[in-house]
C-alpha cells in the first residue's frame, strides 16, 4: 500500500525514524505529537500537527484536516519505574489516550493501525526466545497498559473491523545511519546512550545491576533491536494489515549482555566506562530476548543489523554529533 499516514508520536526516537522510513518509501507522514518528550527538530516533513491523545478536540482536528489511509501509533508513557509510582498516569495517557484515538480513527472511517507494543507484556520470561505464544503476565503498569491496548484491538477487529498490527520491541538502540537523527532522551534510560555519556564524561558512571545472574558473565542477556530496522518492520506492517491482525515481537533474536555492551562501547570510542556495580533491580529476569520467526513470515522483514558493534557505532556517530 502506499497513501498518507498519520504517525502519532512522530517526533519521538523511534516515531522519527518511521517518519523518515516512510518518506523514503513513497509514503506521505502526517506527523501528530504533542511534544512532551518529542523534539520537532526530530521530524523531517513540514506535516506536522500538534495534538495530544488527551484532547479528543485536537485529535479530531488532526483527522478532519488530512485524509488519512492508516495510523501508526507510537505515543505513549513508557518508564518502567514511574508506571509503579504513578500507575494513573500511565493508564490514563496509554490506554484512555488510545481509546480516544481508536474512537476518532472509528469515526473517520480509518481501518488500519500499527501499534508500538512492547515486551513488557510478556512479565518475567518462562522460557526464551520468547514467541508470540509466550505467557502474558506484565509485571508493572506499563507493560499492562500495553497488555490492555492489544486487548482492545482485538475487541475493536470484532465490532468495528479495525486491521492492527502491534509489534512487541525488545531493547530499541542505535541511530539512524545519515546522523540527521538518534536518541534522545530526559531522563535517558537505555542502556547504550547510559554507556556512551559515561565514556564522555557526561554522567559519573554506568550502573551494572547484578553480576551474579546465571548467565555466561554474570550479568543480564537482553535483544538489541536498531531502530532503523524497526523502522522498517512498520512500515512492512502497514503493507500486512490487509492479511494479519494481531501480535508480533521484534527481536534479532540474539542476547548480548551488559559486558558486552560496555566492552563493546569501549573497543569503539578507544575509551574506558566507568561502572559502579549495584545490587539486583527487583523483576530485572536474566535472559530476555525474542523469537522473530513469525514476523519474518509475515512482514517478510529481516533485521539488518545483528551485530551489536555495527549497532553501537550508529549510537556513538549520533552521541558525538547530536543535533537536539
Amino acid at each position: 500500500m502506499s497513501g498518507r499516514i498519520l504517525v502519532f508520536g512522530g517526533a519521538g526516537y523511534i516515531g522519527s525514524h518511521v517518519v523518515k522510513s516512510l518518506l523514503g518509501n513513497c509514503y506521505e507522514p502526517i506527523v501528530a505529537d504533542n511534544l512532551s518528550f518529542g523534539h520537532r527538530q526530530a521530524v523531517l516533513t513540514d506535516e506536522f500537527e500538534q495534538a495530544d491523545l488527551l484532547d479528543v478536540r485536537s485529535i479530531d482536528r488532526v483527522f478532519d484536516k488530512h485524509k488519512i489511509d492508516a495510523v501508526i501509533h507510537l505515543a505513549a508513557f513508557i518508564q518502567v519505574g514511574e508506571s509503579v509510582a504513578d500507575p494513573a498516569k500511565y493508564y490514563r495517557n496509554n490506554v484512555v489516550g488510545t481509546l480516544n484515538l481508536l474512537d476518532s480513527m472509528v469515526g473517520h472511517g480509518v481501518k488500519k493501525i500499527v501499534f508500538s507494543s512492547t515486551a513488557a507484556i510478556f512479565g518475567s520470561p518462562q522460557y526464551t526466545p520468547i514467541d508470540e505464544a509466550h505467557p502474558k503476565s506484565p509485571i508493572n503498569p506499563y507493560g499492562q497498559s500495553k497488555l490492555m491496548i492489544e486487548r482492545i484491538f482485538e475487541d475493536y477487529h470484532k465490532a468495528y473491523g479495525l486491521s492492527h498490527i502491534a509489534l512487541r520491541y525488545f531493547n530499541a538502540s542505535g541511530a539512524d545511519k545519515d546522523g540527521q537523527i538518534g536518541e534522545s532522551h530526559n531522563p535517558e534510560t537505555h542502556l547504550i546512550p547510559l554507556v556512551l555519556k559515561a565514556i564522555n564524561g557526561e554522567r559519573e558512571n554506568v550502573k551494572i545491576f547484578g553480576s551474579d545472574y546465571d548467565t555466561p558473565d554474570g550479568t543480564c542477556l537482553r535483544d538489541y533491536i536498531h531502530v532503523e530496522d524497526l523502522a522498517e518492520a512498520h512500515r512492512l506492517a502497514l503493507e500486512a494489515t490487509d492479511r494479519f491482525s494481531g501480535g508480533l515481537n521484534l527481536g534479532t533474536g540474539v542476547p548480548t549482555s551488559v559486558k558486552e555492551i560496555i566492552g563493546a562501547a569501549e573497543k569503539i570510542t578507544g575509551k574506558k566506562c566507568p561502572v559502579e556495580y549495584a545490587p539486583r533491580r527487583e523483576g530485572d529476569p536474566s535472559k530476555l530476548y525474542a523469537s522473530n520467526e513469525k514476523a519474518k513470515e509475515i512482514l517478510r522483514w529481516v533485521p539488518r543489523y545483528t551485530d551489536i558493534e555495527r549497532i553501537i557505532q550508529t549510537a556513538w556517530n549520533w552521541e558525538k554529533n547530536k543535533k537536539f
